[in-house]
């Protein structure tokens, strides 16, 4: 693999941008989302997006894909589904006598699981699968889901009756959680304003190519001996705070380094620095610390608040390199 030139790296740097600004013009105040669900593009891992009905979770994976030249598809989870509605199922053909296999909506390059949380475990394990291992298993074979391939899941936090709490394996398989908030007054007026205004429909920038060329140009990018000992210390740091019950695994400190990378690249660099690392910090770790009970006392009742003021305390203490 040839090391990316100064042009191409600004070129990278410039359609990301662009892309960001195009679906923050529909998206108003997603430009921060769009980059966190690049960097789990080119890192081959996940998001998911966490926040109250309403937010154009839906409408900002449809952008992102759109933007991206990739085949999109969307499954409603609901609690009656079974694994062959996501995977897809072995039909028996009229017209040839044979039995063959009919794909599944997760057969696509991006993926909206939308409100993941509302379907049962068995079904969690067949996304799971697609997730980890690039394939789903039906009827005994094995059948691979398209490259480029990214989940984006979403969950609502009320309205918990009913549901199936993700297991902390399938939470682990997600590279961030992204809380989303309501939006400024300033964003919702915007948000008005762009509802009565035309906009052309969006050109690919990327597309599938040269998303999995810059898959390969992310492992490229070089990272010292003193930014590995940074993230180690960062990730080892959430197992040994006081009000931390069960921090971070090794496989985050692998996955940290990664989205580090791709970071990186995205911002017109071959090489990290500290501040790719503290970038992606709190949404990187915030579904990966469980709280002592202690900690919800001392912070109060709000869980995400709590979580990344335990997360800004760990960046602080860890001393970046020079």
């Amino acid at each position: 693999m040839t090391e990316l030139s100064e042009n191409n790296l600004l070129e990278l740097r410039n359609n990301v941008l662009s892309v960001q600004k195009s679906i923050g013009q529909k998206v108003i105040g997603a430009e921060r989302i769009v980059r966190f669900m690049f960097i789990a593009l080119m890192s081959e891992n996940h998001v998911l997006l966490e926040g109250v009905p309403g937010l154009a979770k839906t409408m900002l994976a449809s952008e992102f894909s759109k933007h991206l030249g990739m085949e999109f598809k969307r499954i409603q989870f609901t609690p009656d589904m079974l694994p062959s509605d996501v995977t897809g199922s072995i039909v028996f053909n009229l017209e040839t006598r044979k039995m063959e296999f009919r794909q599944g909506p997760i057969f696509a390059n991006v993926l909206l699981a939308d409100e993941i949380n509302r379907t049962p475990p068995k079904v969690h394990s067949a996304l799971l699968e697609a997730m980890e291992e690039k394939q789903v298993s039906v009827g005994g074979n094995s059948q691979k889901v398209p490259e480029p391939f990214l989940v984006i899941a979403t969950q609502n936090p009320i309205e918990q009756e009913g549901t199936f709490p993700l297991a902390e394996a399938l939470m682990d398989r997600f590279l961030f959680r992204y809380i989303l908030t309501y939006p400024t007054r300033q964003e919702e007026m915007e948000i008005l304003r762009s509802t009565s205004t035309y906009s052309e429909p969006p050109g690919s920038i990327l597309g599938p190519e040269l998303v999995m060329r810059l898959r390969e140009e992310v492992s490229e990018v070089y990272a010292s001996e003193e930014i590995m000992n940074y993230i180690v210390d960062i990730t080892r740091k959430t197992r040994e705070h006081d009000m931390v019950y069960i921090g971070a695994s090794p496989r985050t400190t692998a996955k940290f380094l990664k989205a580090a990378k791709a970071n990186a690249l995205i911002n017109g660099r071959n090489y990290v620095i500290p501040e790719d690392v503290i970038y992606i910090c709190t949404e990187i770790l915030n579904h990966r610390i469980i709280m002592k009970p202690e900690a919800m006392i001392e912070n109060g009742a709000d869980v995400i608040s709590s979580v990344r003021k335990i997360i800004r305390r760990i960046v602080s203490e860890v001393e970046p390199p020079q």
